[in-house]
């Protein structure tokens, strides 16, 4: 019979054998070895053999997946420096108060999470107190993106550091008063404390990634040397299966981010159960990161174990450990020692004879209580391997117990991520538990009490003398006072308003021009960081490659294709533009980084990110929440935007409803251009606002969206009128009235107001012209830049109203006096500008590509959804019939003349 694990001779033909004696001699001697020794001894030699080779440099696919013990040995354990003891009531501090927190907050209802800090404590303490720098170290410090769940922990740890009150920890979830603590890291809401949005869950190990990898962006292009910050971040076992999580693995490896270490709490549970019951997630992760070609560290098991690996003579228990599912490993952490003792070591004989020389406590602390990450000697020894690795990052498999200290009824159960308190009588047990000072009398009327050494203790001394030696406080964020940039000259923008005379020019490219003329600027052209996935040339960015270039930290190791051309593809180690390829998730984290660099590094960036509109907003609104936490600042630019204007690439291509998304993120300005010069105006504007002397009230840390269109059109002048500027950025201004335009209407005729955005102001001022001409209709025009901000603005008079405040909105304030009904139009879903309605004193009626888009013309295009001149025409007149300005047999004569 075929062995079916046998190279067959198809494969041989591949690979061929110069010393088919030294093979056969090899083959022959593993076969020896498994007929003697048995097949786990053979496998072991293999494994081994295979670490060697890979040791020494020799070219061989990786080991995936090693077994299911600690990757260094404790006889490899370097000693911990401090006072471990000191730092065992450090933590016991931090564990109480964590699990007081929330159990006092859940008589408010507020909820919070106990089981995820007490499992993960060791790998957080070890790091406070031995590797995580602050601000205050040689360049930025570390990046710390903590795991959401453990929040209480790191407010707990910031009690005993004196950086929070009792207070601040009874309003845990309870934010509104202005005294509170938000339930996860979120720097908008507590941005002296927090950095880094770690939930939705998944978006910080991308985040993680794409932050280390701009480190070493801002070092090659130097801007900042900040060699010496270390990233680190802390993730769960449940969270790797969000897609986000494992996403940009690869390029992590690919370009040797060595200042990345992931940290994974496998407590091998998620919220409703175990994370891979019938399976084993650590080495399922294990495999996952050795194949995209990371360090993988992993701390499984605590010391209570080495007895159990030194009775292991026959590789028995080794093999088990690998056999035994996650789910039963859960179970054994609450059965008795006669339950492991039958199901563990019961089924051979090798392990039935290890079981006899061990106590049932020997089995109860090996299974209940002993795991890697729950020693500070393991958890060092981790921590160092990583930091001290070089040319790849590394990733820690920490195994731990969820609710650990918490007491029987949390430990391992699977309902413990939803279990928000603790009795006080567990409380107690705790207590007792981890030897804390505090008396049964400081339970007052049955609420548990803080605890805290004093101010002055031997712990809060500990602890700040190592926050102080390793560079301050951590977590910590930090906006160091920096000039604000100076003003692009005048003239990048400038040149915009004379129009573009003949010359058909798309939006898209005038917003390129604008970017080749401000990146050239001597004071901030280095800051601008442009972001691009994979779409330059259809954005027509490709004349940046060779000025600016394509930033690779290998550089250019090849000789281009096109390098006789003007526009080669250039890459070089200090690149401007980063080029990341087909995904838009990877090119949000670098915005997000580049857009927090003035608060991460000091150093103001100014990114822009060119996308597909369709594509941004719909596929990765959840990192532009997540941008507008951490208070990023720069420009989103939808390009190929609108559903009728990208021609020919149907439904899943056509956006109709970026806008709508954008305008549910409090922190995006969002806005819908028609012409190059408001282009240029609101650019200007944002750098004014975002990087220079913001006005007294304006938030800085707002980011904008301009959807920007790949039909080229005649470019206008920008109209001479005062106060364009200013409609321009608050979303509204009159670009003509009928008159103004050079259409003389009757006397006397009926007048109605058009109100358009982006690309849709074209089809406006067609039926500006159609409705004098053929119906003796006067229209005045207006550009709505922004509907999103003109509703902004109104709901900010509308508050005001309510504190007893008298405020005009400014879209009221705008068509003020202006004769007619008001019809308005975009190349987006009704709903967009429908955002202004109600405060429009005019009769109000929209028009929009509301459903699915599709492949066609863009004339057949908008004819399908109702949007074109014609359209507009007939919907105008309707208007006006309705109010008695026009005849309604004129709507019946229009549609048939039209065709529609």
């Amino acid at each position: 019979m075929t062995d079916p694990n046998a190279i067959q001779p198809s494969e041989l033909d591949q690979l061929p054998d110069r010393d088919p004696e030294e093979t056969a001699e090899w083959q022959a001697s593993l076969d020896a070895v498994t007929k003697a020794a048995g097949p786990h001894r053979a496998a072991y030699l293999m494994r081994r053999t295979l670490e060697r080779a890979e040791g020494a440099g020799i070219a061989l696919p990786k080991l995936l997946e090693t077994d299911y013990v600690n990757s260094i040995p404790t006889s490899a354990e370097p000693s911990v420096p401090g006072d471990e003891a000191m730092e065992q009531r450090i933590t016991a501090w931090n564990r109480w108060n964590a699990a007081a927190m929330v159990t006092r907050g859940s008589k408010y209802g507020v909820g919070g999470h106990i089981a995820t800090f007490a499992s993960a404590a060791w790998l957080y303490e070890t790091g406070f107190n031995h590797f995580f720098k602050g601000k205050e170290a040689d360049g930025s410090g570390d990046q710390l993106y903590i795991q959401g769940h453990a929040s209480p922990g790191i407010y707990a740890r910031a009690f005993l550091d004196g950086r929070l009150n009792e207070e601040q920890l009874d309003n845990f979830r309870r934010e509104a008063g202005g005294n509170g603590l938000p339930s996860y890291p979120h720097p908008r809401r507590l941005p002296w404390l927090w950095e880094f949005p770690t939930v939705s869950m998944g978006l910080g190990p991308l985040s993680a990634i794409y932050q280390a990898r701009f480190n070493r962006y801002l070092t090659n292009r130097d801007i900042k040397d900040t060699s010496a910050s270390h990233v680190w971040a802390f993730l769960g076992d449940g969270e790797m299966d969000e897609p986000e999580s494992t996403a940009a693995l690869a390029l992590a490896a690919r370009e040797e981010l060595d200042n990345l270490t992931f940290v994974i709490n496998c407590n091998l549970q998620r919220l409703d159960g175990p994370v891979r019951a019938n399976f084993k997630i650590v080495q399922e992760l294990e495999a996952q990161f050795r194949g995209a070609g990371w360090n993988v560290v992993k701390t499984l098991w605590g010391t209570a174990w080495d007895e159990l690996f030194q009775l292991d003579t026959t590789g028995a228990l080794v093999r088990r450990l690998r056999q035994v599912p996650d789910a039963q490993i859960q179970t054994y952490q609450t059965r008795d020692a006669a339950y492991i003792r039958q199901d563990f070591f019961g089924g051979d004989p090798a392990l039935v004879e290890m079981a006899k020389l061990l106590s049932d406590d020997k089995i109860l602390e090996c299974f209940h209580l002993s795991r890697g990450g729950h020693e500070a000697r393991k958890v060092y020894a981790a921590y160092k391997a990583a930091v001290e690795h070089k040319g790849a990052p590394t990733v820690i498999l920490a195994q731990t117990v969820k609710g650990h200290t918490l007491g029987e009824g949390f430990a391992s159960k699977n309902a413990n991520h939803q279990m928000k308190k603790l009795s006080v009588d567990e409380f107690k047990n705790m207590r007792d538990l981890l030897e804390l000072p505090i008396k049964d009398s400081d339970f007052v009327d049955g609420v548990v009490p803080y605890g805290h050494p004093g101010a002055d203790s031997p712990e809060v001394r500990y602890l700040q003398e190592r926050r102080a030696a390793l560079g301050g406080p951590a977590p910590a964020r930090r906006v160091h006072p920096v000039a604000p940039l100076p003003a692009p000259a005048d003239k990048a923008f400038a040149s915009f308003d004379k129009g573009s005379g003949t010359q058909n020019v798309a939006t898209t490219m005038a917003f390129v021009r604008l970017v080749k003329d401000l990146v050239r600027d001597k004071e901030t052209g280095k800051r601008w960081v442009p972001i691009v996935p994979d779409e330059a040339r259809t954005f027509g960015m490709e004349s940046l490659f060779p000025s600016l270039g394509i930033y690779s930290p290998k550089g250019q190791t090849y000789e281009p294709v096109d390098r006789d051309q003007l526009m080669y593809y250039k890459e070089a180690k200090n690149g401007q533009i980063l080029n990341e390829g087909i995904t838009e998730a990877g090119s949000m984290a670098d915005f997000i980084a580049a857009s927090t660099s003035y608060a991460t590094h000091g150093e103001a960036m100014i990114p822009f990110y060119i996308f597909y509109s369709m594509f941004g907003w719909q596929r990765t609104a959840d990192q532009m929440w997540q941008l507008g936490d951490q208070l990023g600042r720069g420009f989103l630019v939808g390009a190929t935007a609108g559903r009728t204007t990208l021609t020919g690439e149907g439904l899943q291509h056509a956006d109709g409803h970026s806008p709508v998304i954008a305008a549910t993120n409090p922190a995006a300005l969002s806005y819908d251009p028609a012409f190059a010069y408001e282009v240029a105006t609101i650019v200007k504007d944002g750098l004014r606002r975002m990087y220079g002397e913001a006005a007294p009230g304006e938030d800085q840390n707002v980011f904008y969206y301009l959807t920007v269109y790949n039909e080229p059109l005649p470019q206008p002048a920008k109209p001479a009128a005062a106060g364009i500027d200013e409609g321009i950025v608050k979303g509204l201004y009159r670009f003509n009235t009928a008159e103004s335009a050079g259409i003389t209407p009757p006397a006397n005729a009926p007048r109605i107001q058009l109100l358009g955005s982006g690309t849709a102001i074209h089809w406006a001022l067609r039926a500006q012209r159609l409705l004098a001409e053929e119906w003796g209709v006067a229209a005045d025009v207006w550009s709505a830049t922004s509907w999103s901000e003109l509703r902004r603005d109104a709901l900010e008079a509308d508050e005001a109203l309510l504190r007893g405040e008298e405020r005009v909105p400014f879209v009221r304030q705008a068509l003020q006096g202006a004769e007619g009904p008001v019809l308005a139009v975009s190349d987006y879903m009704r709903q967009v500008p429908d955002q202004i309605a109600q405060w429009v004193e005019q009769d109000w009626s929209s028009l929009g590509a509301d459903g699915f888009g599709l492949s066609d013309t863009r004339e057949a295009a908008r004819r399908h959804f109702g949007v074109d001149a014609e359209s507009i025409v007939v919907a105008a007149l309707a208007q006006l019939a309705r109010s008695g300005e026009v005849k309604a047999a004129s709507v019946k004569e229009a549609r048939e003349k039209y065709g529609l």
